[in-house]
């Protein structure tokens, strides 16, 4: 286990999963300039060994959104305007951009609330896991805002353009239950129909289930995945087929068809 920290945000490498935590629960988490610094750092220093990455907050929060502080500084004129803007873009929406444009597969750990740009930064990992704390919303016009972050883009990818609208009109905080109805929670665990099980155990198990799955191929599924939003089926199809033939060459595939013949679970490399 290797763990690396900035203060802000730590990182923690152990049998090719990458945790890493926010870690300014004073701020419940919020992107401050401090924290979305050490997150880019974070996801830049990311290597070829990593077959998974967790994203969790520390303190009971995942992430309460973007930075206050740096309103509060707009209205009393400490900061101008466009610097706010270039904020927000560079800053707490260029954070969002680094995890959803990470190669590996990406789990966010929701123990808490993921409000507003915290919640974009949920929607930018592939898979988001709940506990029954965790909580779930898009409420920018409570502060008489619009989205940011790039909600826009994310949210109705995840829920279609209804209930992205509803949910951002009325700034509804969603529980864990509520979330997997809506499919913004994969997978609720630590709760009564999970047999009592602990969600940090449960969760553990969970991603050690992906880490231990064909690295090239889901990276490359990843991808492939989302593509799929922005071309025609037969330009997806020629992708797919392309991606097919690299991976045909792999150990990872030979071990799949020799677990298939042999009627076993298949036990792929780490990368």
């Amino acid at each position: 286990m290797a763990e690396e920290t900035d203060n802000s945000v730590s990182v923690v490498r152990e049998a090719g999963v990458v945790t890493v935590t926010l870690d300014r629960p004073d701020v419940r988490n919020a992107l401050t300039e401090d924290v979305t610094a050490g997150l880019r750092d974070a996801f830049d220093s990311l290597d070829d060994d990593t077959q998974c990455v967790v994203l969790e907050g520390a303190g009971g929060a995942f992430c309460a959104g973007g930075d206050i502080n740096a309103m509060m500084e707009v209205r009393a004129g400490d900061r101008s305007m466009e610097e706010t803007v270039r904020h927000i873009i560079d800053d707490t929406a260029g954070a969002v951009k680094c995890v959803h444009d990470c190669q590996f597969p990406t789990v966010a750990k929701v123990d808490g609330p993921a409000i507003g740009a915290g919640g974009a930064l949920a929607l930018a990992c592939d898979l988001r896991v709940f506990s029954p704390e965790g909580r779930i919303g898009f409420g920018f016009e409570q502060l008489g805002l619009a989205v940011d972050s790039g909600v826009s883009y994310l949210l109705p990818r995840e829920v279609g353009a209804g209930v992205a609208k509803e949910l951002v009109y009325t700034g509804e905080v969603l529980d864990a239950e509520r979330a997997a109805d809506l499919g913004l929670a994969n997978r609720v665990f630590g709760s009564e129909d999970e047999d009592g099980e602990a969600f940090g155990d449960a969760f553990d198990s969970f991603v050690g289930e992906l880490a231990a799955g064909p690295t090239a191929a889901l990276r490359t599924s990843k991808r492939l995945l989302r593509r799929g939003f922005e071309v025609s089926l037969d330009t997806a199809i020629e992708h797919e087929a392309a991606a097919q033939a690299s991976l045909f060459a792999t150990d990872d595939h030979e071990e799949g068809v020799d677990a298939f013949l042999e009627r076993r679970d298949p036990e792929f490399d780490e990368q």
